[in-house]
């Protein structure tokens, strides 16, 4: 629980009625944030208290708290304030949020996309210029999947780019095949798979296009570079 000196006030008005909490300002930072791991409303309070006027010490009223929220309880009212109403973030933590989740966003369409003009990946750094070429506005607050929609729509003018899935076909030695399993599954799906006579373990994985070389690269790791990989749709 933060100190109450270091908390910033999280506020919300309806109904003509002001309320006010005082939150940690990063876990209050991540509670909006659509794409963060969910983060308990108590650990976010510096004290379980709606006011009405946080600098003065005045608390809100049982009347208007009902009238507002329909409860007096002050977890799921803080939770309400938090969810609807304004956190005065730092300008230094909008930044910061705004670049991670910039970042994120060039990850997924990396990850997921490829070039359908050559069947390959885009680097993640060509990706990030035609962003900034098309001058896409990344928001703290709207979800990852939300805002790659609106980035693919704006840099499709400027490189051709499509999500698709692939499949690709991977042969590995009997005795790394098992020590494999858990690192394919982080890529995609096993759609086939087959142990050969040599003892050799062959499988057909679903996996989003971005991922091929990443694939590849993880296998041959895996394997000592014995492994054998290839691209089938």
């Amino acid at each position: 629980m933060v100190n109450v000196d270091d908390a910033i006030i999280a506020k919300l008005e309806s109904y003509g009625e002001h309320f006010e909490i005082l939150v940690d300002p990063d876990l209050a930072a991540d509670f909006k944030n659509p794409d963060a791991k969910d983060v308990p409303v108590e650990d976010i309070l510096a004290v379980e208290e709606i006011f009405k006027d946080s600098k003065k010490g005045d608390l809100a009223s049982e009347e208007a708290m009902e009238k507002v929220f329909g409860t007096t309880e002050p977890l799921e009212v803080a939770k309400q304030i938090l969810e609807k109403g304004h956190v005065q973030l730092t300008a230094k933590q909008k930044r910061d949020m705004q670049e991670e989740k910039r970042k994120l966003i060039i990850n997924k369409i990396a990850r997921e996309s490829i070039n359908p003009q050559t069947g390959y990946p885009h680097p993640p750094k060509r990706i990030e210029n035609a962003m900034e070429e098309a001058k896409v506005k990344v928001d703290p607050f709207v979800s990852v999947d939300q805002q790659v929609k609106v980035a693919l729509k704006a840099i499709r003018p400027l490189i051709p780019i499509r999500f698709e899935r692939v499949k690709m076909a991977v042969r590995l030695p009997g005795d790394v095949a098992g020590h494999a399993y858990s690192a394919i599954r982080g890529f995609g799906k096993i759609d086939q798979e087959e142990w050969q006579q040599d003892g050799s373990w062959i499988g057909i994985i679903d996996l989003p296009g971005g991922l091929q070389d990443k694939f590849s690269d993880k296998m041959a790791e895996i394997s000592g570079g014995t492994a054998e990989t290839k691209l089938i749709k």
